[in-house]
């Protein structure tokens, strides 16, 4: 029989910690496909956030390291300047990169510092317990906000990638759904290119993942992809925001 299923060597062969229908088990996989791919296992750094992805350490089979939550970018700068020839990414949820890190993604972007971004995008605080983050969408409720975001109260959902769309520094900027196949497969090819910009010693890189999370939108997991089809992608389109690479 021809085989059409295996596991990355970059994943683990361990159980996750997710909620049932978490986008993050997709998210850590791409990721670990593209990394065999383009054969970096070996000189691949991590940083894992605080946030529903603060074990990720434990499900990729490659090093990664802790930061203190929002602080993502710094360690991966930091870790890219002393050793350069390494491929270094972040991988973080909105609340830990839109929130307490907004200062941290905005000048490694501005810089141009030559680390890429894996943003997770599902709209709410996941591990800290469902609050409403920077990017829950207008009217969306959340343990914070009952009756819905609302915009006079709590101001519009941040778009990261179109925030930093403008700084010289940022070579490649995309956003990708989670809920279909082929959006799926579109992300993996995202991230490639995201992982490729760093290793041509191009700038700064990041690729938004839009993801379920059917525990703190109070759905099922197929409801969830619904979600993230009829509210999601029309306030987050996907595709390439920018592309100077």
């Amino acid at each position: 029989m021809k085989k059409v299923f295996s596991r990355p060597i970059s994943m683990r062969d361990v159980p996750t910690h997710y909620c049932s229908g978490c986008g993050h088990g997709i998210g850590h996989r791409l990721v670990a496909e593209v990394i065999d791919e383009l054969n970096l296992r070996e000189k691949t750094v991590g940083i894992a956030p605080v946030g529903c992805a603060v074990l990720a350490y434990d499900y990729w089979n490659f090093d990664v390291t802790e930061s203190a939550h929002g602080r993502c970018p710094s360690v991966a700068v930091g870790i890219k300047r002393v050793r350069p020839d390494l491929n270094v990414f972040t991988y973080q949820g909105d609340g830990d990169l839109a929130a307490i890190g907004t200062a941290e993604i905005i000048h490694a972007a501005n810089r141009g510092d030559r680390i890429t971004v894996i943003f997770v995008n599902n709209a709410v605080y996941g591990m800290t317990g469902g609050q409403m983050a920077p990017t829950t969408l207008l009217d969306q409720k959340t343990a914070t906000t009952k009756y819905g975001r609302n915009v006079v109260t709590h101001g519009f959902p941040i778009k990261v990638c179109e925030l930093l769309q403008g700084f010289s520094g940022v070579k490649y900027l995309a956003r990708f759904a989670l809920n279909k196949p082929q959006r799926i497969m579109a992300a993996r090819q995202g991230i490639k290119k995201a992982f490729e910009v760093q290793l041509r010693q191009e700038g700064f890189s990041l690729v938004e993942l839009l993801s379920p999370c059917p525990t703190y939108w109070g759905c099922s997991p197929i409801e969830a992809l619904t979600v993230i089809e009829e509210k999601m992608i029309s306030y987050f389109p996907p595709g390439e925001i920018k592309n100077d690479s």
